[in-house]
Parts: C-alpha cells; sequence; structure tokens
C-alpha cells in the first residue's frame, strides 16, 4: 500500500514491521501444525476402530475427522501463537538481534509492537471462525457420526419443547426423534394447560412438519378435556393440522443434538435462552458458555503479551527450542486451569458469570505486562 492510497489512521508498515511477523510466521505455523496432531490423535484412532470395528466407510470416517478440524484449530491457535512468540524472541534474543535494534535507538514496545498487534488480530480471526465455522462443523460431524457410522437416528432421543400461550397457560410438546434432512418431528405429543396448571387439550400426531413459519401436524388425534367433571371427550380427527410449537427447526435440532453450548455460536446460545425453555442449571450453563465464547478467542492476544517476557527470560537460562516448547505447554496448561476454575465459578453465580469469563485474561494479561515493562527497563 502506497503513502496516497493509505489512510491516515492506519500506520505505515514498516520493514521491522515485516521482519518481526516474518520471524514469527514459521514458529507460530510449527506450533499450529503440532498441537492440532497432538488434538487429532486421538480421533485419528478413533477412525481406524470405526472402519475396522463398527465397518464404518472409510470416507465417512474421514469426512467425520475433518469436521472436527475447525473446533480443533481455534482451540490450538492460541497455544501455537504462544509457541510461536516464544521461540521467535529466543532467537532474537539469542542472537543479540533486540539488543542491536535497541541500540539503534529502537525501544523494547516498538520492537514487539508487531507481535501484539499479530495476537490481537488472530484472537478476532478465532472469533469469526468460532462464532461462524465450528457450530457448522459440529452438526455435520453429529449427522455423519451418528447416521452413517454409528447407523442411528441423528437425534434418537426424545426431546421436550416448552412454550407459552396467549392468554396464559402453557404447552409442552414431546416428539420421539428428529430427522434433520425434512427438519420433522417424529411421534408428536402435544399437552395444553390452562393458567392453573390443568390440562385442557392433548393431541397425537405421527409427524410434524415445519414450512412457512408454522408446524404441520400429520394425522393428528385431538382429544379435549372437560374442565367441569375431568372426563375426556374426543375432539376430532384431523389429516392436517397447523400449530405453533414456540421453537423453529433449527432450535429444536441443537437441544435434540445434546443440548452442548460449547458447540454453538453465541447468537445460538442467545436464541436459545431467550426461548425461556431452560431449566435454571442449564440457564447457568448457557449464559457462562455465552459469555467465555466472547472472552476465550483473545487468549491469543494474551499468550503473546506473556510469551515476550518469558521467552527473553528462557533464553537468559540457557534455553532452546525444547525449553520453549515445554514452556508453552506449562503456561498454556496453568492459563485452562485458572480458565477451568473461573468457570465453575461463573455457573455458580452467574450475576458475574461476564467478569469469571474475563478473569484469567485479567490475569494473565497482569502478569504479563507486568514481567514486559521490567523487561523494557533493561
Amino acid at each position: 500500500m502506497n503513502q496516497a492510497a493509505r489512510p491516515a489512521w492506519l500506520p505505515a508498515i514498516t520493514i521491522l514491521d515485516r521482519y518481526m511477523l516474518s520471524e514469527l510466521v514459521g514458529p507460530f505455523l510449527f506450533g499450529l501444525s503440532a498441537f492440532t496432531l497432538i488434538f487429532a490423535a486421538t480421533q485419528i484412532i478413533a477412525i481406524g476402530r470405526a472402519v475396522s470395528e463398527a465397518h464404518a466407510p472409510l470416507w465417512a470416517a474421514i469426512e467425520a475427522f475433518l469436521w472436527q478440524l475447525p473446533s480443533m484449530v481455534v482451540l490450538t491457535i492460541p497455544m501455537a501463537l504462544l509457541l510461536g512468540t516464544l521461540l521467535a524472541i529466543q532467537r532474537l534474543s539469542g542472537e543479540s538481534e533486540i539488543t542491536a535494534m535497541k541500540a539503534g535507538g529502537i525501544t523494547f514496545l516498538r520492537i514487539i509492537a508487531p507481535l501484539l498487534v499479530a495476537g490481537l488480530a488472530l484472537s478476532i480471526v478465532t472469533l469469526i471462525l468460532q462464532e461462524a465455522v465450528v457450530p457448522y462443523a459440529q452438526t455435520q460431524f453429529t449427522i455423519i457420526e451418528n447416521t452413517v457410522i454409528n447407523h442411528t437416528s441423528p437425534f434418537a432421543s426424545g426431546t421436550t419443547v416448552n412454550a407459552p400461550l396467549p392468554g396464559g397457560g402453557h404447552q409442552i410438546t414431546f416428539f420421539s426423534a428428529y430427522d434433520p434432512h425434512t427438519h420433522a418431528l417424529l411421534q408428536v405429543t402435544l399437552v395444553q394447560y390452562d393458567r392453573a396448571g390443568n390440562p385442557t387439550q392433548i393431541i397425537f400426531a405421527d409427524r410434524a412438519d415445519f414450512a412457512a413459519d408454522k408446524w404441520t401436524l400429520d394425522n393428528a388425534r385431538i382429544y379435549r378435556f372437560s374442565g367441569e367433571n375431568g372426563q375426556t371427550i374426543l375432539g376430532s380427527q384431523t389429516p392436517s393440522l397447523q400449530v405453533e410449537l414456540g421453537q423453529n427447526p433449527a432450535e429444536i435440532e441443537k437441544r435434540a443434538a445434546g443440548n452442548n453450548p460449547l458447540n454453538m455460536s453465541r447468537a445460538e446460545i442467545a436464541e436459545i435462552i431467550s426461548t425461556g425453555q431452560l431449566t435454571p442449571s442449564e440457564l447457568s450453563k448457557y449464559w457462562m458458555a455465552y459469555q467465555e465464547k466472547l472472552a476465550q478467542p483473545f487468549a491469543c492476544f494474551v499468550f503473546t503479551l506473556i510469551a515476550v517476557p518469558f521467552g527473553i527470560r528462557s533464553v537468559r537460562g540457557g534455553g532452546s527450542a525444547s525449553l520453549g516448547f515445554g514452556l508453552a505447554v506449562l503456561i498454556a496448561f496453568i492459563y485452562y486451569i485458572v480458565q477451568t476454575v473461573f468457570s465453575g465459578v461463573g455457573e455458580a453465580l452467574p450475576a458475574i458469570a461476564a467478569l469469571a469469563a474475563w478473569m484469567p485474561n485479567l490475569i494473565f494479561t497482569f502478569i504479563g505486562a507486568q514481567r514486559l515493562r521490567r523487561a523494557a527497563l533493561v
């Protein structure tokens, strides 16, 4: 980008910036490959077992593995950046290049600025992957695993949907299975209750299909309950009946697939929370996951910040690439232990879930900033 075309607010990319980023790229890609292979090892073993024991098609096992890669990459990007920064700083310090830059009048913070910007940029990239790619990939993995590999219905366990009714009361819908290809509910039972919680109507149907924002029940048998004597009155039987169930196929698919918010985007989690279908314990779990989904990708920036001073210190202690790898694993291990602790705190105390989700980042940012300040004074 030339000077005339560059916006005034955008800093110029200097030779120093390109040099520092080039030093980071190689170790980062090495770390990304290494950590991804470590996480993928168990999945590769699972592919072999699925093909040899379950007689699953090889193409299906490989496709299921590939659909799992996005979630692995999202998890390994921060650790790869941590390792990449450590190794890059180790090499530059070990060969006295940082000392030479400082002797030339370049401040330490200016030297490492490109690495910090790269950490922030990769945080945003990780957030986009987590929100736009991982949920879709996980859904495809679930479908392939159950329908092709395990030869079962993708969502074979019964699921319940609870929805309010206009004018008071509520409606509970039970179904035995969900077909993701046709977005149909199978073996549907719908029960309506009045304000006092008494059942007023029950409907049985073979299936429910979704079209034009409405569910249509096939072969519906309707039974109404008398409010006076509690006897059942046969209302009617109709081949087609339109009803409101309170959730669309996408919402039902997410709940039927295992109710795991870790495999959802923040938008999907927020949508499920807004339905009011969750129990108090489920609500705490979903709310904490919603907060963590925003905080976790910024571990990329935090790891970059804390890796710089540790990289310099390890070189002075006679460090090497193997020491850098071990140090990266140790820092990441401690970080995720702290994250697990605060995740439990956030689920137990939903009022401070947002703070609990960001606490690991805040703690490690404080440690990294303090060590970075001391390293800049040397």
